[in-house]
């Protein structure tokens, strides 16, 4: 057990009856705290050579997990870097004002308008270079809630393709980014979307924007090295990770949680002491509603045209599975740890799958295999 896993255990309860969690929150707080627990059922591997057994538990897969949030921003990341060309690519960031954040916890539907809001100044931008020739870009958006201090702060992080591909197959290169139409039209475009789903009651806030943001909102948007060569990297660091990685949390006594972070403003280092109770707070406040794409795809990426056919994938098709081969169990151990998971300690060869447990009993995979598409066909028939 983590000291995640042991600050939510004890306070389970509590948070529980409460906290009263939103049930997304209570399910992933729940599979978190027993990721890893055998009584969930695993796998059995066996030595045959000399008849060493292992039992390897199965995992939560929950975003909020640490450890499987880590995996599920490896997959992700490896996912994003199938779809990016192999062109220079820019790294923004759109925040937002302070007094907006209340309304997108509140009301997490609003979240949506982010991503509408940076889709549609992203797309102006290019489509003003040449109407005409319509170029569009290609850009990835990652809704972050959180800041290093884990505190609320919605901000969409996009990758956008330094370039635009025409619809006759014609690609211009950009190397300006117009900073001011970029926050001007964000904050206007995010107000506008507000305006439309709060009705007039938000009409003072919107004043109150305009005047504390005459220049718009804070858009970082400055060149960085994001280059085809080592995007798969560059995505990994800035656009998939979990809230907080257990390295950060430096000790937990029953009652309080210290962590550290670097400030964003200065890179000064922090360390902070909280009530465990604060701590969970802030941290579940970041889980998404079920279903709801913290990731998606805008311009070229967002399209499944012929024509895009002529672009050259930053990664090409061969290479494909030697990099989802690094998102495997076995091959993310050896790589992150240095050490073979299913090595036998006694003789060095390698272990082999002897048994599935699930619920408490040995469960042959052909038999999870009909029972799980048994179920699939019974939702399609009932659809």
């Amino acid at each position: 057990m983590n000291i995640l896993q042991k600050i939510f255990s004890d306070y389970y309860e509590e948070i529980k009856y409460t906290l009263h969690p939103r049930p997304t929150e209570l399910e992933n707080i729940e599979k978190m705290i027993n990721c890893g627990d055998p009584a969930f059922g695993g796998a059995m591997y066996g030595c045959p050579h000399c008849g060493h057994l292992k039992f390897v538990p199965f995992r939560c897969h929950s975003r909020f997990c640490p450890t499987c949030g880590t995996k599920y921003a490896m997959e992700r990341t490896t996912s994003m870097s199938f779809k990016l060309v192999r062109v220079q690519h820019r790294h923004c960031v759109f925040t937002i004002d302070e007094s907006l954040r209340d309304y997108f916890l509140e009301d997490r539907s609003l979240l949506n308008c982010l991503f509408h809001s940076v889709s549609s100044v992203v797309s102006r931008m290019f489509f003003n270079l040449n109407h005409s020739k319509n170029f569009t870009p290609g850009f990835i958006m990652v809704l972050h809630t959180f800041g290093r201090d884990l505190k609320w702060n919605p901000h969409i992080h996009c990758l956008i393709s330094e370039g635009g591909f025409s619809d006759d197959a014609f690609w211009r290169n950009i190397n300006h980014f117009n900073y001011t139409f970029l926050r001007n039209a964000f904050r206007t475009a995010l107000l506008n979307e507000m305006e439309a789903r709060l009705g007039p009651s938000f009409k003072k806030t919107k004043s109150h924007c305009y005047k504390e943001h005459k220049h718009g909102f804070y858009v970082y948007a400055k060149p960085n090295k994001c280059d085809p060569n080592t995007v798969v990297k560059y995505i990994g660091r800035y656009l998939g990770r979990p809230v907080i990685a257990t390295s950060r949390i430096d000790s937990y006594d029953g009652k309080l949680v210290t962590f550290h972070y670097n400030r964003h403003e200065d890179e000064k280092y922090v360390v902070e002491t909280v009530p465990a109770m604060d701590f969970i707070k802030r941290l579940i406040r970041h889980i998404p509603e079920k279903h709801f794409k913290m990731i998606r795809y805008g311009g070229i990426y967002a399209r499944h045209r012929d024509i895009d056919q002529k672009l050259i994938p930053a990664i090409s098709k061969e290479k494909h599975q030697i990099f989802l081969s690094f998102n495997q169990w076995r091959t993310a151990i050896l790589s992150a740890f240095g050490y073979d998971p299913l090595e036998c300690p006694n003789c060095k060869q390698k272990m082999l799958f002897l048994e599935l447990y699930f619920n408490h009993k040995r469960v042959p995979l052909e038999e999870l295999y009909e029972k799980e598409m048994s179920k699939s066909r019974g939702k399609r028939s009932s659809a």
